[in-house]
């Protein structure tokens, strides 16, 4: 649950004064950090390129196999975290520089950490492997019993029933419509992701996170891979509406009570800058976890003496609310701010994954110059609209889009807009200082999935199709799921995956 993975909870009951505490350290942060945006130099340095990769452990059958805590001490590397569920893991990549192979680098990573996960997971009769949500789970799967062991675990389940009740109505339309009830935070651990890292400068903070969010739909539906939950056959995506029924809950409450959903797309086109996007967080949600920082942390900290504020307040509560792309500020390196990008999938492969992030930056880095000129032709309601057509609908998706320069958008597939910008991210990414045979190779897997109009989810709907004529549900489930750990531990561009 990103920042709140590394913070240890001692309690889970919080005081009246907790809360007011803790708000004035949220305000006094807020100041802090427009004190630092004023500091010349602050944030200024080359581009770079981090991750942080979720997991599923599955055993022989292809069930989850709860061993996290066995394989992380087994491991003894800090890199490697404890996720939400038993059978989860995360691993924080490390970041590299934009300039180069970043990509390649970063899949390099991916394999050898997902080799030396997989030699310790064979000594439990498993396996590790990078799905969106693993098609096997079972209502069985979910519950206080499935929940990693932290506190800081027991207290968000605590904090987000007192927030939303008790019980979660979770409600996804689809071949196989579901109604789930759920009292804990579990079901929100389905999810796995790829969540991506890209430094920017305070300066083009606002164009970069704009651009950002503009083709976050088009990347999302070509990387869909996320179709099942509990066999069920439901969003390409699935992991948008499940983790914003899990914590929010179905019953559209922004609207019913005011209150502005903590998991949400965002709620509007920047203006200025990251400050507003902070500012945001703390006004519009009440405070969860109202943990401060030790006095002690603090100590030493003097300003003009060249070291940043932690920001802690601000920072945690900021892990408490969860858009699809995130500001993150880190007093790491001189200081400096980051956009997470939230939405993408794990898997199917790592070649895959590092496709998606080439053609999420790619295309970012190509439209930046001209986002003032394409906000007004899309207004934040139609690009919110495109996000949620695309995690339903995934490759067959038609979004609104600009047709060209100074012209108004129409409905378009969204293969044939991606095919069509592929220039432009290519543009993009040797504008940032990328090699071309690195972009050539990520943007040809690209093409190549336009191609065969084929993603991971597309992938695993038909293959299901195909064994459900012969096997039953489960069974068919396993059998799909054996033949993408084999083409998965291949590294093969699922374009290229042959069908069962």
């Amino acid at each position: 649950m990103d920042q709140i993975m590394g913070l240890e909870i001692k309690k889970s009951d919080f005081t009246q004064q907790d809360y007011e505490r803790f708000t004035r350290k949220l305000f006094a942060n807020l100041d802090e950090l427009a004190q630092l945006l004023q500091k010349p130099g602050f944030g200024v340095g080359a581009a770079t390129l981090g991750a942080e990769l979720e997991l599923y452990i599955v055993d022989k059958s292809g069930c989850p196999l709860p061993v996290n805590s066995e394989i992380q001490q087994q491991l003894g590397d800090p890199k490697l975290t404890l996720e939400l569920n038993r059978y989860n893991l995360e691993y924080n990549l490390t970041p590299v520089a934009m300039a180069g192979t970043p990509f390649s680098n970063i899949e390099s990573e991916i394999l050898r950490v997902l080799a030396r996960l997989n030699t310790l997971a064979e000594a439990h009769q498993g396996r590790v492997l990078p799905i969106g949500i693993l098609p096997t789970l079972q209502r069985k799967d979910f519950g206080l019993h499935a929940m990693t062991d932290l506190s800081r675990y027991h207290a968000l389940t605590q904090a987000l029933a007192k927030m939303r009740g008790e019980t979660v109505a979770i409600k996804i339309d689809g071949e196989d419509p579901i109604s789930l009830r759920a009292s804990d935070v579990t079901l929100e651990g389905a999810n796995t992701s790829l969540q991506m890292h890209y430094r920017v400068t305070p300066q083009q903070f606002a164009a970069s996170f704009n651009a950002i969010q503009l083709v976050t739909p088009l990347v999302l539906a070509i990387s869909a891979n996320s179709p099942f939950l509990l066999g069920n056959r439901l969003w390409h995506e699935t992991r948008v509406p499940l983790f914003q029924h899990a914590i929010d809950g179905s019953s559209h409450r922004s609207v019913k009570t005011g209150e502005a959903e903590r998991v949400s797309f965002g709620h509007g086109w920047v203006r200025n800058g990251v400050h507003e996007l902070f500012a945001e967080a703390v006004y519009l949600h009440k405070p969860i976890l109202p943990v401060c920082e030790k006095s002690h942390n603090r100590a030493g900290r003097v300003a003009g003496v060249g070291e940043n504020p932690s920001l802690f307040e601000l920072t945690l509560h900021q892990g408490t609310v969860w858009p699809w792309n995130r500001p993150v500020y880190d007093p790491a390196d001189g200081g400096h701010l980051r956009i997470e990008i939230r939405s993408l999938p794990a898997g199917p492969s790592a070649c895959d994954m590092m496709a998606n992030a080439a053609l999420m930056i790619g295309l970012a880095e190509g439209l930046r110059s001209r986002i003032e000129e394409i906000i007004p032709a899309l207004p934040f309601k139609t690009l919110e609209y495109n996000f949620y057509q695309a995690a339903r609908f995934g490759m067959r998706a038609q979004l609104m889009w600009p047709n060209g320069p100074r012209e108004q958008s129409t409905r378009l597939p969204v293969a044939d807009i991606v095919a069509s910008l592929l220039p432009t991210a290519h543009k993009g990414l040797r504008g940032a200082g990328i090699d071309e045979a690195e972009v050539d190779h990520y943007l040809g897997i690209i093409r190549q999935r336009l191609q065969a109009k084929t993603n991971g989810a597309c992938w695993q709907l038909r293959q299901f199709e195909r064994l459900s004529a012969k096997l039953v549900k489960r069974r068919a489930l396993r059998r799909m799921l054996e033949h993408y750990i084999e083409h998965c531990a291949n590294n093969r561009p699922v374009a290229q995956w042959e069908d069962i």
